[in-house]
């Protein structure tokens, strides 16, 4: 005999997080010049990553059509830097796992973490469906400024969410937002009501959440670089159904034993601080000089200001202290055998060593050919991490969110060099206006890795203005992007 005793039928109302979202979805008009000149940004960084990461041979080969074959032309969605034209839901996965691929786009950190931009994935498949679709039938495409109003309200669902809601403690990987967010805007831009988008939302809920075994030893692997277009890809494919008419469950979240909050999240009760509006996408945080883990990105930096004081003294090293914050010490911490690139762009250890030894760190860094250098390794076994409480109680803090690390490395002879700190990355908001003259040097080379001068001399000419990006057609846009 169960315990539940007797339930009762009568349907409830919606819980008001589901309605908070939808309605944010649905009919928040997006005023802030700050957001919108900071989602272009992100546009340009994000696009600039995805086609980096189509250089690795691990990237590409998830890509294109689920079977051969099954390309969706002439409306389906145009997957930049190749020649694919897809439906929308596999689209979603391409461009998210693409973008996503290299840690190497934005990143917003709080009670939980993730990167935002990850939802691209779904606006941008949706986006360019649908103008393809509107043009079938004689209609307006969508602009790329309503890519942008999408994006500002994807990073504002996701960032808000993570605000107080600590996913990670309970197991869960944070994608599980990314798939909440894709789901409401794609919802939106598909044409969904405010009743059709809330069902949207109330299901991406009951999907639940992966789990973050992939992101840790020791099963750290290349899932966690395509998790978020698996994520982006339901959201669209959750959307589509409500479109459809798919029903809604109103207490998806607080259902008693069957619900979200009690089966994933042991009976915690998911809150926000704050109302949505565009808060997030204003405070983002971008991965500008290194691909790798956020927490990391100030540790790195400080590790090349040593680079030269101790490059040529690696063998006289006696210890090095790396001191980070609580979330930093819980995800990166990591000791003994690396198994992958996935496994190496997830231990600070590794990403403090790379940039002594030889003064940078980029993605072809976390690959065979550079971790097979002994001398990793052994600075490694030398190094040891401690918390400092004030930078993790900086990193939490609304005014500041900080993310502070320190190096500092100690030799045989008794001398030490200083203690090298910083506490804010150039991608930080505190650094805007010397961070963003290097992120759009960062979207040109990455631009040119896949396109061709002629290409990229047209989108450079139209992302530099912002009045001309958000007038122009979505759909012409992504022509920028294709291989035909």
């Amino acid at each position: 005999m169960s315990d539940m005793g007797i339930l009762e039928a009568k349907r409830p109302e919606f819980d008001e997080l589901l309605t908070k979202i939808a309605r944010y979805a649905d009919s928040f008009e997006i005023k802030s010049d700050l957001a919108m000149q900071t989602a272009r940004y992100c546009l340009m960084d994000t696009l600039g990553c995805g086609l980096l990461a189509l250089k690795y041979p691990a990237c590409s080969k998830l890509l294109g059509p689920s079977v051969e074959g099954a390309e969706f032309r002439p409306l389906g969605t145009k997957i930049p830097g190749t020649s694919y034209q897809l439906e929308p839901i596999r689209g979603a996965f391409n461009v998210g796992a693409m973008v996503r691929w290299l840690d190497f786009n934005d990143t917003w950190l709080a009670a939980e973490w993730g990167h935002p931009s990850d939802n691209l994935g779904a606006i941008w498949a949706v986006a360019d469906y649908v103008s393809r679709k509107n043009i079938s039938e004689g209609k307006e495409p969508l602009k790329v400024g309503c890519v942008l109003k999408a994006m500002i309200k994807a990073h504002e669902i996701q960032g808000i969410l993570a605000l107080e809601n600590c996913f990670n403690k309970v197991g869960l990987d944070h994608v599980l937002l990314v798939r909440i967010a894709s789901t409401a805007v794609a919802a939106k831009i598909l044409g969904c009501n405010f009743d059709e988008i809330r069902n949207a939302v109330s299901q991406a809920f009951i999907d639940g959440g992966a789990l973050r075994t992939y992101r840790h030893a020791p099963n750290t692997g290349s899932r966690k670089s395509w998790a978020a277009g698996d994520a982006s890809s339901r959201g669209v494919d959750l959307a589509l159904k409500s479109l459809k008419g798919e029903m809604g469950y109103p207490s998806a979240l607080s259902a008693k034993f069957w619900g979200f909050e009690d089966v994933k999240m042991k009976g915690q009760k998911l809150v926000i601080s704050q109302e949505f509006g565009s808060y997030v996408m204003e405070n983002v945080l971008f991965k500008i000089s290194f691909p790798a883990e956020f927490h990391a990105q100030t540790a790195v930096e400080a590790a090349i200001k040593l680079h030269n004081e101790v490059k040529d003294r690696l063998d006289d090293i006696e210890k090095i202290i790396i001191t980070t914050q609580e979330s930093g010490h819980r995800i990166i911490n990591k000791t003994g055998k690396l198994a992958n690139p996935a496994d190496r762009d997830h231990c600070i250890q590794y990403m403090v060593a790379v940039p002594l030894i030889f003064g940078r760190l980029v993605a072809d860094d976390y690959e065979d050919k550079v971790a097979n250098d002994a001398r990793i390794d052994n600075l490694r076994d030398k190094m040891s991490v401690e918390v400092d409480d004030r930078y993790t109680k900086e990193y939490l803090q609304s005014d500041k969110r900080s993310i502070a690390n320190a190096v500092q490395v100690f030799f045989k002879d008794g001398s030490k060099t200083e203690k090298v700190e910083v506490e804010y990355p150039i991608g930080h908001k505190r650094r805007r206006e010397e961070g963003i003259p290097v992120l759009i040097n960062k979207f040109k080379e990455n631009l040119a890795t896949r396109l061709s001068p002629k290409q990229c001399e047209k989108i450079i000419a139209i992302c530099e203005n912002q009045k001309v990006l958000e007038e122009t057609n979505f759909n012409e846009f992504s022509d920028l992007f294709f291989l035909s």
